[in-house]
């Protein structure tokens, strides 16, 4: 039995590789600093997880994945050359994985992780039985990757230090694509060059599917058209639809008694117009996007679309993305994991829609200098529609630490209530003296801020 081990194993990407893989009959080991949600759900599934790197964890490995995040003179990677076994990064990995699938990529800067989530749920629920690798957890069936029977493979495609380029899609989803990690993409012209080279990946059959409300996924759109790949487009009630061949199309989108949207998904795909009624339970008008590109992938898969737009009906989201974690004493705590302007106003929309008339918090942890700096105005304008905006300090992640502080954001916004709030401690303090029964509390994080809505609950 071959025996891979994993470095940065608690991390959602590599924990997602392990888990497909265990369940494909491999032996599964990995290491990190310490144990995540992710790393303990993989040692109740039978993989050994080593809390901190030694040389030894290595011993015995036929090939050794290690995360990004993972550098050069890692004591196990050093090992693991020294005694010759191969070592790759997740995006060396992923393409061997899905080569002998249809394989279904979805990329974008925001929303791939649920529309990914959304197309793995809906092939399911629609017994496809596909394999799948998603960046969160998908709450309906409580795990962030499976190996299945079927043909599809169906995974999150990372551009951050270029991951994507290493799959092998037969069908790629772009669900938008604004500027974002500017530590590994000094200009937006740089991330465009990327996308563009992620579509060119695709086999002279493939597919295409990108919304064509967005002007960085329609430029890729006219991209591969000049390619001759085959072109799909999909938009809430536009008339730029028609700029592709294909298109799916939502009509009259408003909001339910569920907390989501009903609309109507109109569609040439296939030949003829086809149309069903979809009512979602996620909120937003963004997951009426994230379900047309679901619609736009089960169409060009030629599968029937009422049976899929039955199961976006029971998709409850995944982890860390609109993630309801409580209520208590009247006041409602939800984490996201936005962390782009983009994301975050999206995200307050619906909050704004599903709980009108009550009092919206939006915490907001900034996610590394670099991106903060970079989108410094766009960031400042983002929160008109909380009642109450708190901003903690940088959450540095991969950067090392600088002078700047988010206080800065904060001194150039007009929001008429946003305050500097220090510490998560500190905006924890500051929140459980000023919560009152009615409030809405929504995390914004992609790090640790995850802490607060925690820890709010428990002491409520």
């Amino acid at each position: 039995m071959t025996r891979v081990h994993f470095i940065g194993i608690g991390g959602s990407g590599l924990s997602a590789i392990a888990r497909l893989l265990k369940e494909s009959g491999y032996e599964v080991t990995g290491s990190d600093r310490s144990l995540s949600p992710f790393a303990l759900d993989l040692q109740k599934q039978g993989v050994t997880v080593y809390v901190g790197h030694h040389p030894r964890n290595v011993g015995g490995a036929d090939l050794v994945i290690r995360s990004s995040a993972i550098s050069d003179d890692n004591p196990e990677v050093a090992a693991a050359l020294q005694k010759g076994i191969p070592v790759y990064k997740r995006s060396d990995f992923l393409g061997r994985l899905m080569a002998d699938q249809m394989g279904i990529a979805v990329a974008g800067t925001h929303g791939k992780t649920t529309t990914t989530a959304m197309i793995a749920w809906a092939l399911y629920a629609m017994q496809r039985d596909p394999s799948f690798i998603v960046g969160g957890t998908l709450d309906n069936m409580k795990v962030n990757a499976r190996a299945g029977k079927g043909n599809h493979f169906v995974i999150e495609a990372d551009e951050y230090d270029r991951m994507f380029l290493g799959l092998k899609p037969h069908i790629a989803v772009v669900t938008n694509l604004e500027h974002d990690h500017p530590d590994c993409y000094p200009t937006f012209e740089d991330m465009l060059s990327a996308f563009q080279s992620f579509v060119d990946l695709l086999p002279a059959d493939g597919s295409l599917i990108a919304c064509a409300d967005d002007d960085g996924a329609g430029s890729l759109l006219s991209h591969a058209r000049r390619k001759g790949l085959n072109v799909t487009s999909y938009s809430v009630q536009s008339e730029m639809t028609i700029n592709s061949p294909q298109w799916m199309q939502a009509r009259k989108p408003v909001p339910n008694q569920r907390g989501g949207f009903d609309f109507s998904a109109m569609t040439n795909i296939g030949g003829g117009i086809a149309s069903v009624d979809v009512s979602l339970q996620v909120p937003g008008e963004h997951n009426v996007r994230n379900a047309l590109a679901t619609l736009s992938v089960i169409a060009t898969l030629g599968l029937p679309l009422q049976e899929a737009a039955d199961a976006l009906g029971e998709f409850t989201g995944t982890g860390r993305r609109f993630e309801v974690k409580g209520e208590v004493k009247g006041v409602t705590v939800i984490d996201d994991y936005a962390h782009h302007p983009t994301e975050i106003r999206a995200t307050l929309a619906g909050a704004k829609a599903r709980y009108a008339g009550r009092r919206i918090w939006a915490v907001w942890q900034p996610h590394t200098y670099s991106r903060t700096q970079t989108l410094f105005f766009e960031f400042s304008r983002a929160f008109a529609d909380a009642s109450e905006v708190l901003v903690t300090e940088v959450y540095a992640s991969r950067e090392a630490k600088q002078e700047f502080s988010s206080a800065e954001v904060v001194s150039a916004m007009p929001h008429p209530s946003a305050r500097y709030s220090g510490t998560v401690a500190e905006t924890t303090e500051y929140l459980l003296k000023n919560l009152r029964a009615g409030d809405v509390l929504l995390v914004l994080s992609a790090g640790d801020a995850d802490q607060i809505s925690a820890e709010v609950l428990k002491r409520l």
